[in-house]
């Protein structure tokens, strides 16, 4: 089992997750003190999915998001590149539709959705903008994207504290539960560089979607944007 590095190489990537995909959901809800379930549902919201509407969940991992996402009664398809967590999904989960896909080249038409989705995976792609445009090009015209991520939180001592001391026993606590405690590092050292709310709205505004806003989950600790496809 490995950690991918800050360079996100597509193999090593999924690889990292191949290792962590057999208790993947259990450390994530452990990790959040189950947040991540009321971050899934506010993502499943602000997409506001009609019946009948075909939605991608790009980045789907075992598919608890997807299978989320289906409440909505929209036809809701999961893909991800690493193929341990499909497994790990189809196995949980044998009725949510999964493939493998590369986010930098969906097996996908032009304007095959009505709405897409990225979920705490838009950092873990080589070149986000070039997912971004990957994203509206598979997404019809007006259709909805939502791009739900860790981000900086806005209490600038909580900031401080949630990027120094938090991020730095985030792999002890993953030890308890994960089966890739190492890929946790990686996980904390992918938050820090990542860029914050307005700068993330400003790279999704220049690679296909307009009228981009977002809006705080958990004090700044993830932060759900939303556009439309131009």
């Amino acid at each position: 089992m490995t950690r991918a590095s800050l360079e996100k190489e597509p193999h090593e990537v999924a690889a990292m997750f191949d290792g962590v995909a057999r208790r993947y959901d259990l450390t994530n809800t452990v990790l959040s003190g189950g947040q991540d379930r009321i971050w899934r549902r506010e993502t499943r919201l602000a997409l506001g999915l009609k019946p009948g509407e075909r939605v991608l969940d790009l980045g789907a991992g075992t598919g608890v998001s997807t299978l989320e996402l289906a409440k909505s009664g929209a036809f809701a398809v999961g893909a991800d590149l690493s193929v341990g967590m499909l497994q790990a999904g189809r196995e949980k989960r044998p009725t949510v539709p999964l493939l493998a896909a590369d986010a930098l080249q969906l097996p996908f038409a032009d304007e095959t959705f009505d709405a897409v989705t990225i979920s705490f995976a838009l950092r873990n792609i080589q070149d986000p903008d070039a997912a971004l445009r990957e994203m509206a090009r598979v997404t019809k015209p007006g259709g909805r994207l939502v791009v739900c991520e860790f981000s900086h939180p806005t209490w600038r001592p909580f900031r401080a504290a949630y990027m120094g001391p938090a991020l730095k026993v985030l792999p002890q606590v993953a030890k308890r539960v994960s089966s890739n405690p190492d890929a946790y590092v990686y996980l904390a050292d992918s938050i820090r560089a990542w860029p914050d709310q307005e700068s993330l709205a400003g790279r999704i505004g220049a690679n296909g979607w307009r009228k981009v806003a977002w809006r705080n989950l958990t004090g700044g600790v993830v932060a759900m944007h939303r556009g439309f496809r131009i």
